[in-house]
């Protein structure tokens, strides 16, 4: 079984557990706590990168839940499985933009809609693919040096593999790893799996012998370089003929940075069309 990688949030009924088995559990990005083999990343590298928040009554904070990515002035794309909670509407959702440091002087965004793919399942969640949302902010943010948009891909682009890209987020340096999140953003850089390898290496631990890696989703990692909770929602991007464009979505996978499990990304691909139908794209493209 898979694991998802967002965060459970104490104080808000004790519902959601710390791993919500789903996808065999997302790698993680640094070895200090972030996502598996990690590293600070600089200033200004990742300036579409965003934190989305829910609060916690217990320590009266507004705490990271899942990354995102900034698409728009006034849109993040994000994991459906980050917004799957019925109670979680979207007055009680915040986005803060433009951070390097975790909480460090946070100016939160008010979200007004989620937008959910349609063909995600609540009950499969990640593991059903289509593990993908957008959120509508209250008002555009003004881009900056610390604040801009990531190019989205063509639909059809093909992501070759090995092909070395890098993930960014706030999440845990390993499963279960203790609440002490590195503040600091971390990036490491992972390797694409292709799906029909990808696929083999989950079917070989797993009793499921159907299609573990769907058609929309993306693999990418390696022993000691992944994804981890509270990871989830955060962009793979890719370096491209000089330009960087996102080609995943932090979705779940096993364990973190394990040899035999890539993380398991939703494929930005695959939704082009359907973010289209919300978000229009960057003026002049």
């Amino acid at each position: 079984m898979l694991w998802l990688l967002f965060l459970s949030l104490p104080g808000l009924g004790g519902s959601v557990p710390s791993f919500p088995p789903v996808f065999p559990g997302l790698s993680s990005l640094t070895q200090q706590g972030g996502p598996v083999g990690a590293h600070n990343a600089p200033a200004g590298r990742w300036p579409w990168q965003v934190s989305v928040r829910r609060y916690n009554k217990e320590l009266e904070l507004w705490q990271h839940l899942c990354g995102g990515s900034l698409i728009h002035h006034q849109w993040v794309l994000t994991t459906a499985h980050c917004t799957q909670r019925e109670d979680w509407a979207a007055y009680g959702l915040r986005v803060q933009v433009g951070q390097l440091r975790l909480y460090d002087h946070d100016t939160l965004t008010t979200v007004t809609k989620i937008v959910r793919h349609p063909k995600f399942n609540q009950s499969l969640s990640a593991e059903g693919g289509a593990d993908v949302a957008l959120l509508t902010l209250e008002a555009p943010v003004t881009l900056s040096e610390r604040i801009g948009l990531v190019p989205l891909p063509p639909a059809s682009l093909r992501v070759p593999e090995r092909k070395m890209c890098w993930m960014s987020g706030w999440g845990y340096s390993s499963l279960g790893a203790p609440r002490l999140w590195p503040y600091q953003l971390q990036e490491v850089m992972v390797p694409i799996v292709g799906n029909e390898v990808c696929n083999q290496r989950y079917q070989n631990s797993s009793t499921n012998t159907g299609q573990i890696i769907k058609d929309d989703m993306l693999c990418a990692g390696s022993e000691g370089q992944d994804s981890c909770q509270g990871d989830s929602g955060g962009p793979l991007v890719c370096s491209l003929e000089g330009t960087w464009v996102q080609v995943g979505i932090v979705s779940c996978g096993y364990s973190c940075g394990h040899r035999d499990f890539p993380g398991v990304y939703a494929r930005v691909m695959s939704f082009i069309s359907w973010i289209r139908k919300y978000v229009p794209p960057p003026s002049g493209s």
